[in-house]
């Protein structure tokens, strides 16, 4: 029998607090609360993403201290730093939005480098917005030291069931003329009550889905309302749960195999998630050095049904399926129809079979989440696309209502303002294929989601009659005939910056084919004619990620594309 090998729980706090030479690294750190004690124990890390500028993490504070109580109760010395977050709902449709997905670069960025730098032997990661929870995830997969994953919660409904996407869709509605000036202010006071995450299966609530079902957080952690007990004793636990981790031996990447990604990509389309989840598992799984690609999710998807009736596209909220047992039970349903592998570690210790099995199932009656027999969909509602408006690849997210083929007529826009603005004064007409372009990775920078324009259309009553594709992104709560990530964008020379208005479009789903009904030859007339577009920015954090992204076909990340696990 084979030993097992030993671990040293302080591997890396004892390089920076242990000996003579060290002596000075004690006296600082004694002026921060360490006792002699402290210097015998684990080091924990709690990387909060508290800020008091959104609703999403205005309460995470709270939630850092109840993990850090855990690792202290456990016998370890916990340690509190913060990171950044930004807001997505408040920069949305602003030149604001194109720091977002910048953010979650920054955040893995920070926390690698605080757990680097102080020699930190694990940690708990806390995030309650679209962009800190995978920035979190890629950290730990990063640094490959043993932590957990703790979701902030998600929001209450507001007044009759309003959510964000509420108030997006009511401007369009108020342009429309549907909507009178009272009638927009009572939804915009009314829609977001208090703290947590927006509301339906957007980016927030299906990252934090994504993420459990990957292992790296406890069970029950992604369906849980940001308010109340369960959340508290959830972030408690996490710390605990790191001590044990560290004195084990379990680090993340021990967690992160492909099967894992394959696991949070089928719970992803059951969930009947956001389009950002592509981007964000394609992001940890290179942070993990997992080969996953974009053809993963056709490949899962012909297999996996979508199950759950949320939001934006289906009728509920989050907080109901909270109420009725979150998505153990649906992860349990999955697993038992051999679509997950029970195998997996998690951040437990155990399998996800063995997390799973006294989990109840949900109670009869209820409508949210389909039986396997009766799905909303047979198959995914992520589908990738390929064609010559994208030979790296795009991303759709069609649920069947929005039919599966759209033909229409391109009208350009350079930019979401633009297009914006053209929706709202009724200039974009039932047929239209609206093109949003330089919005990429790259061309944005920061590749901005498009729901001020997709909640203008639906607002307007256009949802069924007109298309939209862009080489930006989607927010979670974007739904209608979208096209996103749109490979290789416009600003390095992609098709879709060779459209022009008038040119016809075709979108079908069931070829899995984006095309323009151009020739070859006029491709390559219009490409020889075509010139970059001047950067948006040319200095500051907007310029140098610019310079390192990569294509959004492979999760736009800035690390450099690195070898691959032999295990992956």
């Amino acid at each position: 029998m084979a030993t097992k090998k030993a671990v040293d729980p302080r591997a890396y706090s004892r390089v920076v607090v242990d000996g003579d030479k060290q002596a000075a690294s004690r006296a600082m750190l004694r002026a921060v609360g360490f006792a002699d004690a402290d210097f015998k124990v684990p080091q924990i890390g709690v990387a909060s993403t508290w800020a008091n500028l959104t609703p999403c993490n205005m309460h995470i504070n709270e939630l850092a201290k109840e993990s850090c109580a855990g690792v202290d109760a456990a016998g370890a010395k916990s340690v509190l730093f913060n990171t950044i977050t930004v807001s997505d709902g408040i920069s949305m449709g602003t030149p604001g939005m194109r720091y977002s997905l910048v953010s979650r670069e920054i955040i893995a960025d920070s926390i690698e480098a605080v757990a680097g730098a102080a020699g930190l032997d694990g940690f708990v990661a806390i995030g309650g917005c679209d962009k800190n929870m995978p920035g979190c995830a890629m950290a730990m997969a990063r640094l490959n030291r043993p932590s957990v994953f703790v979701y902030g919660g998600t929001i209450r409904p507001g007044v009759n069931r309003r959510d964000v996407v509420s108030v997006f869709e009511a401007v369009g509605a108020h342009a429309a003329g549907k909507l009178s000036d009272a009638g927009l202010l009572e939804i915009e006071r009314t829609a977001i009550p208090g703290p947590g995450s927006c509301g339906g299966m957007y980016t927030a609530n299906t990252m934090a889905s994504a993420i459990e079902a990957l292992g790296l957080s406890l069970p029950g952690s992604s369906a849980q309302e940001a308010v109340g007990q369960d959340k508290r004793a959830d972030a408690r636990r996490a710390g605990e749960a790191v001590v044990r981790l560290v004195k084990e031996g379990l680090k993340p990447r021990d967690i992160l195999d492909r099967r894992a990604f394959e696991n949070a990509i089928t719970v992803v389309i059951a969930l009947g998630g956001s389009t950002n989840a592509v981007l964000h598992l394609l992001a940890i799984a290179h942070a993990a050095r997992v080969k996953l690609k974009l053809d993963d999710f056709t490949r899962i998807g012909r297999h996996v049904p979508v199950l759950a009736d949320l939001r934006p596209s289906g009728r509920y909220s989050m907080s109901e399926l909270v109420a009725i047992g979150g998505i153990q039970p649906l992860m349990k349903m999955l697993l038992d129809a051999d679509l997950l592998h029970g195998d997996c570690l998690t951040v437990t210790g155990r399998t996800l079979r063995e997390n799973l099995q006294n989990v109840p199932m949900y109670m009869s009656g209820q409508d949210i989440v389909r039986p396997l027999s009766n799905p909303l969909k047979k198959d995914s509602h992520l589908v990738v696309l390929y064609g010559n408006l994208a030979p790296e690849g795009a991303v759709a997210k069609l649920t069947g209502k929005e039919g599966e083929r759209f033909e229409g007529v391109a009208r350009v826009f350079e930019g979401e303002e633009r297009a914006t603005q053209a929706i709202l004064a009724g200039r974009v007409r039932p047929g239209d294929v609206v093109v949003i372009r330089n919005e990429g990775p790259r061309g944005g920078p920061g590749m901005r989601e498009m729901l001020s324009p997709t909640g203008a259309i639906m607002g307007r009553g256009l949802g069924d009659q007109v298309a939209l594709i862009t080489d930006g992104r989607f927010s979670g709560g974007s739904h209608g005939f979208v096209v996103g990530h749109i490979s290789p964008e416009a600003a390095v020379g992609g098709p879709i910056g060779l459209l022009k208005t008038g040119d016809r479009v075709i979108v079908d789903a069931r070829r899995r084919e984006i095309r323009a009904a151009l020739s070859a030859a006029e491709f390559k007339r219009r490409r020889a004619a075509w010139r970059a577009p001047k950067p948006y920015a040319v200095s500051g954090v907007l310029a140098k990620y610019a310079s390192l992204v990569g294509s959004a076909s492979q999760g736009a990340v800035t690390e450099p594309i690195t070898a691959q696990r032999t295990d992956s």
